[in-house]
């Protein structure tokens, strides 16, 4: 999740073992992880071999965990610029409130799309009505960086229901497009860049295209085992594919689970601190400096807490 969360963790990647047999591997990259208060966490994105994929500038998984009773996830509110922040649940619920006056509950399926632009604050709790038991939570958030003539665009949000994404379902395939376009299917989610987010299913011993129809490409491996050209692979692992070379998914005894993702990517360099992104080192010292000063917008319905700019 956002705000206090989003420390980088500190430390390299592992090394992989033996060099791959498939040419088309790039990277392959073992998520930071750490555990917060019994949430387990695991980042993927950045890493010390590689920043961004397409616009992709931040990937991490969250859980899967149990909320037992009394514990809940807390967010406070806490700002963002010059990115969009995508959540896509697998298990459990959060309430999204916002800056804009944006109050919904997000659930498994559903696609949380809030595009900060030159600056949005919000905040991300366990809805109260389901508080007091056991809450489960399992889902991924990630940032898309915004294109340069962007950066500073308003902020936005937007919702998008699971029944709205559209899905290939053949042959031991099951895709559901969560932003971009894949398999002639387009999501309505909204992108500001060429996307690819796709959630992939494939039965045991199932297999899958992954074609080199986008600029950067890559994979996360969220359950089962798959292989690619006689390598194999385990869960919650991140493989960057080099561009250009079109591959065939092949799921192990159990099936597999994965998100693609990657797209266009994004020419200027990206500087991230905390909860914000810029092609400016300048403008994010402003954020900083605006934050401190309390000069963001208060999220109504939730204006008695906040997350202080980190000191470091």
């Amino acid at each position: 999740m956002t705000g206090e969360w989003h420390e980088l963790f500190p430390g390299g990647d592992p090394e992989p073992g033996d060099p791959f047999s498939c040419d088309a591997i790039e990277h392959l990259i073992i998520p930071s992880s750490r555990d917060i208060g019994g949430f387990p966490v695991r980042r993927a994105l950045p890493s010390a071999r590689r920043r961004m994929v397409g616009p992709f500038i931040f990937f991490d998984r969250m859980g899967p965990a149990i909320l037992k009773g009394g514990e809940a996830l807390d967010v406070r509110p806490h700002p963002h610029i010059g990115l969009s922040t995508v959540t896509y649940l697998f298990d459990g619920a959060i309430r999204h409130r916002d800056s804009l006056g944006t109050e919904l509950v997000i659930r498994p399926g559903d696609v949380n799309l809030m595009t900060a632009g030159r600056g949005i604050v919000h905040s991300e709790r366990s809805p109260e009505e389901m508080r007091g038991g056991d809450m489960p939570i399992s889902g991924l958030q990630t940032w898309l960086a915004l294109p340069d003539n962007m950066e500073e665009i308003d902020p936005a949000f937007s919702h998008t229901a699971t029944t709205a994404l559209p899905e290939i379902s053949d042959a031991g395939i099951r895709a559901r497009v969560v932003m971009g376009g894949f398999g002639g299917l387009i999501s309505p989610v909204p992108q500001h860049v060429g996307t690819l987010y796709v959630d992939l299913t494939l039965a045991p011993q199932a297999s899958a295209p992954f074609d080199a129809d986008w600029e950067e490409r890559a994979l996360y491996l969220l359950d089962g085992e798959i292989e690619i050209a006689g390598d194999r692979f385990a869960p919650d692992q991140l493989l960057i594919l080099r561009p250009g070379d079109a591959i065939t998914l092949k799921a192990g005894a159990r099936g597999a689970r994965m998100m693609l993702f990657g797209g266009d990517s994004i020419a200027t360099r990206r500087h991230i601190w905390w909860n914000f992104v810029s092609s400016s080192r300048e403008r994010i010292e402003q954020a900083k400096a605006e934050w401190r000063a309390g000069r963001f917008d208060i999220v109504p319905g939730d204006e008695q807490e906040f997350v202080p700019l980190p000191e470091r």
